[in-house]
């Protein structure tokens, strides 16, 4: 398909006009080759895809933006909506292809692509196609950007993720499920509606399965530094625990209101997956709860399982993931979360 490119071929033929219009000083040097540039490839140009997209040119994360998608008049028209807005925007060059090649050299490749539910379609059947769509994205990618990150979005996340680490054969930190970082998100928002905080004071997380086995770690939340359940019962405050489970179940139930009301989830996907770009292509070394290789944590055995945990991501990817305590119960529930995810990547076939 025809692309647009950021470039200066206005004159006769496309002739490149920058060194008639731009001249050099005297005594310059080249650019220097040690000089970062940062590509970013999203893959799947739908409602979250772009909304990643979006974000990612708004907090100027990229010197270069690719969209691959299999619809080449939609991909067109997305990137001419985006390239026109460049006055109001930091430089980036947007690029736009069905054809993988145009990733080389990313440094990240965020994958939204998915299959769409048939009516009376069985999960697993569901699955088995997104597995079949993957076998066409992930080996190109891995084969264009050998040494770059992957971000998988796509859902059911945690399964997809570990099917894109077993296609693309890229050690496990390079691999990452975006996973809970946005439940997490909307936990932060929750505790803080009935605090008439800050969500930004509130540390919490959510971990495990992206879905309806995941895990809240009441035990380590704080607001302000402050443990919230040891406080409670140093100041003798009583609280239900059908309370605290009643945020947990609003939590998972969020994005189905969502989806209720407006017929897809963009805006809050689309800035945590820009969060989670900053902070690894900036080597930020911040904690995420992303989906990681999560075999030999807290007691989780089996088999390879990709499910969130809060992790420290940089550069390199994952660079490790933190010792948060956990009760047992807690410990528990995260080892049931993983034995479901087990229990459905079992019946695939990769």
């Amino acid at each position: 398909m025809h692309k647009t490119f950021s470039t200066s071929s206005l004159g006769p033929g496309g002739l490149d006009l920058t060194e008639a219009f731009f001249k050099p000083i005297h005594s310059a040097a080249p650019p220097s080759p040690t000089k970062r540039h940062t590509k970013i490839s999203v893959i799947g140009a739908g409602n979250v895809g772009m909304a990643i997209a979006q974000t990612i040119l708004t907090q100027d994360l990229a010197d270069e933006l690719v969209l691959i998608d299999a619809k080449p008049d939609k991909l067109r028209g997305e990137m001419l909506d985006l390239q026109h807005a460049a006055a109001f925007l930091p430089r980036t060059k947007i690029h736009a292809s069905v054809d993988y090649a145009v990733t080389v050299g990313s440094d990240l490749c965020i994958v939204t692509a998915g299959a769409r539910q048939i009516p009376d379609e069985s999960r697993l059947n569901l699955l088995q196609r997104n597995v079949a769509l993957f076998k066409g994205i992930i080996p190109p990618l891995a084969r264009y950007s050998p040494d770059s990150i992957l971000m998988i979005v796509s859902n059911p996340v945690d399964v997809l993720t570990y099917v894109a680490w077993k296609l693309s054969g890229f050690p496990s930190n390079r691999v990452i499920g975006s996973g809970t970082n946005l439940d997490s998100s909307r936990f932060r928002f929750l505790i803080a509606d009935h605090l008439d905080a800050n969500a930004q004071d509130v540390q919490a997380y959510i971990v495990g399965e992206h879905g309806d086995s995941s895990v809240a770690l009441w035990s380590s939340i704080s607001v302000g530094g402050v443990p919230i359940l040891s406080f409670l019962e140093k100041q003798q405050i009583a609280y239900e625990k059908e309370t605290l489970e009643n945020i947990h179940k609003a939590v998972i139930d969020s994005a189905y209101e969502v989806i209720s009301l407006k017929g897809y989830t963009s805006w809050a996907i689309g800035y945590s997956v820009a969060s989670l770009a900053r902070d690894l292509l900036r080597d930020q070394r911040k904690i995420h709860p992303v989906s990681v290789l999560a075999r030999g944590f807290h007691g989780i055995d089996g088999g390879d399982v990709f499910l969130s945990l809060p992790a420290q991501l940089g550069r390199g990817g994952v660079l490790g993931v933190t010792n948060v305590h956990l009760t047992e119960e807690e410990a528990q529930r995260l080892r049931k979360s993983a034995q479901t995810i087990l229990e459905v990547q079992n019946q695939l076939e990769i």
